[in-house]
Order: C-alpha cells, then sequence, then structure tokens
C-alpha cells in the first residue's frame, strides 16, 4: 500500500499471520514457531529497530518485487543467524524460498608467505586492492576455482604470472593458441583483418567453415578425448547451477584446454589432407567455442591473442 515503509508492510504481514507480539515494550517476532532457538526482537522498547527487522524489510521488499527464490551469501560466522532468517519467510507463507550459503574465509599470501596487511594502509586487504593488483579475470577465476564451503588460498604472484602454474592463463592461452591457428587457416587478409579488429572473429569463422566438414576422419585417441569432454559440458553446467558450484567449471577449462594442448601436440591441423584438416579445424573451433561458454559463465574474459 502506499505510503506505507517496506518495515511496516513486512511487520503487518508477520502480524497478519499472527506471529508477531509485544512483550516488555519490545515487538517481537515468534520465530521459535519455525525451529528457531528463541523468538527474536524486532523493534527495541526504545523504539530502536534491531539489525534483524532491516533483514526481515529487505527480505520481504524481494518477495514482493514478484521473486519466488531468494540466495543469500553469508561469512560462515553468519551461520547462526540461519534459523530465524529462514523462519521469516516461513511465517509470510514462503518456506523453502530462501537458500543461503556460507562462504569461507580467503587466505592471501604473496608466493607462499602469508598477507596479513595491505602496503597502501597497513590494515586489512580490500578487494578493490587485489583486483588492482592482478586484474578482475585471475581474481574472479581464482575466487571461483573452490567450492564457497572450503577456505580459499589466494597467492597473489601466482594469479599474475604469464605462464602454464597460473590456470586462468592456462585456459586463456588455450583459447586465445585456438584463435591464432584459426587466423592461420584462414586467407591472409581475412586473418589481418582480424588482428586490426576491422573483421570480427565470427566472421572468420564463417568464411572457414563455409563446407561441410566429414567428421568421421577424426579418429585418433587425442581427438577423441576431446569430443568427448566437449559433449560433457552441457550435462556439467546444469549440475553445477543445481548444486551452485561454479568451481566445477573453472575445473572443466582447465581439463579441456589441457587436453586441448595434447591434441595439438599429437595431431597436425594445418598441412594436412585437406578434408583432414578441415575437419581438424572443425574440431578446434569447436574447443574453441566451448572454453569461451565456460570462460564467460564464469565471468572471464577468453582473449583471441595474448
Amino acid at each position: 500500500e502506499t505510503g506505507k515503509s517496506a518495515v511496516d508492510r513486512s511487520l503487518e504481514a508477520m502480524d497478519e499471520k499472527g506471529y508477531i507480539y509485544v512483550k516488555d515494550g519490545a515487538t517481537w517476532f515468534k520465530s521459535s514457531a519455525f525451529d528457531d532457538e528463541k523468538d527474536r526482537v524486532l523493534i527495541k522498547a526504545n523504539g530502536e529497530m534491531t539489525y534483524f527487522m532491516s533483514d526481515v524489510a529487505y527480505h520481504y521488499n524481494k518477495m514482493e518485487r514478484g521473486f519466488d527464490h531468494l540466495i543469500n551469501i553469508w561469512g560462515a560466522d553468519h551461520h547462526g543467524y540461519i534459523a530465524r532468517c529462514e523462519a521469516m519467510l516461513a511465517a509470510w507463507g514462503w518456506p523453502g524460498a530462501l537458500e543461503i550459503m556460507l562462504g569461507q574465509l580467503v587466505n592471501l599470501y604473496r608466493d607462499g608467505e602469508a598477507v596479513r596487511m595491505s602496503k597502501r594502509t597497513g590494515e586489512m586487504i580490500t578487494f578493490a586492492e587485489l583486483i588492482d593488483e592482478v586484474g578482475v579475470d585471475a581474481t574472479r577465476y581464482l575466487m571461483l576455482s573452490r567450492s564457497q564451503d572450503q577456505p580459499i588460498d589466494f597467492d597473489i604472484e601466482v594469479a599474475k604470472k604469464k605462464d602454464a602454474s597460473n590456470p586462468v592463463y592456462y585456459v586463456q592461452y588455450a583459447h586465445a593458441r585456438i584463435c591464432s591457428i584459426l587466423r592461420k587457416a584462414a586467407p591472409a587478409g581475412d586473418a589481418e583483418a582480424v588482428v586490426a579488429g576491422t573483421k570480427s572473429m565470427d566472421e572468420l569463422i564463417e568464411k572457414l567453415f563455409a563446407d561441410e566438414a566429414d567428421l568421421s576422419l577424426l579418429t585418433h585417441e587425442s581427438e577423441i578425448a576431446l569430443m568427448r569432454k566437449m559433449s560433457e559440458f552441457g550435462e556439467l553446467v546444469s549440475d553445477a547451477a543445481r548444486d551452485r558450484a561454479a568451481f566445477r567449471l573453472t575445473h572443466y577449462a582447465q581439463d579441456l584446454a589441457a587436453l586441448f594442448h595434447q591434441f595439438y601436440t599429437n595431431c597436425h591441423v594445418l598441412g594436412e589432407d585437406k578434408e583432414l584438416e578441415k575437419a581438424r579445424l572443425s574440431l578446434v573451433n569447436g574447443t574453441r567455442i566451448v572454453l569461451a561458454k565456460a570462460l564467460d559463465l564464469l565471468g572471464v574474459s577468453a582473449p583471441a591473442q595474448m
């Protein structure tokens, strides 16, 4: 209703269901009716709102706006807060609508040595400082490379390395290498146009794969392994989304990159029989598409050259 605050609306909705009462001048939520260990104060006797009251108003506003499933990501030290927050959704008639994920601590290292304080301020290190030093891609990738219920050991120097010891560099390099192969396969003028930025990679691909390739020629064990890995991608994404397990995508991207590097070592792509070259280029391009999609889902860029 117009003119009513989110606090008033959320309180009224709970009151209508019979879960609000006043005791000792304070307004209480009967959260013990929903497996919380005790009832919780929403408004103190002096009229001051508790932190929990602001949580109540915030979550009710989300549901008012039409969301049907809420996911909260909290630090592990907030574990004791779960029952009361689940109770408020149940009290409004939305049991199970709130899902809470607890994230563990991030331990920062520099070449294996623990980093406790910011060089700049002498206090805690902010996320902004970390991103400034190692970049968005490496930060995202490495933060997502472990399950959120495990502590993350983040080594700043590893994240900055431009070699295979850095997982994000390893995966991005595989993608850039694929783009390089595709450019080499294209007519010189088209490849130069892509490097110059006057033609997109998609335009180059369209021209390169105008004819169908005979994929039955792909029989080498390295080719089969690469195709098998790509065939797992759809189910992996579905399972990772269901289980809130983005870290599986980082592991998958690394495995796919490793299989691509093996394939490239074992199988000549360019300079083979024309039909075999076309088939292998199709396989290379398929790998590019899957790698780029995996990185995109992680919010990490897929560079065409490095």
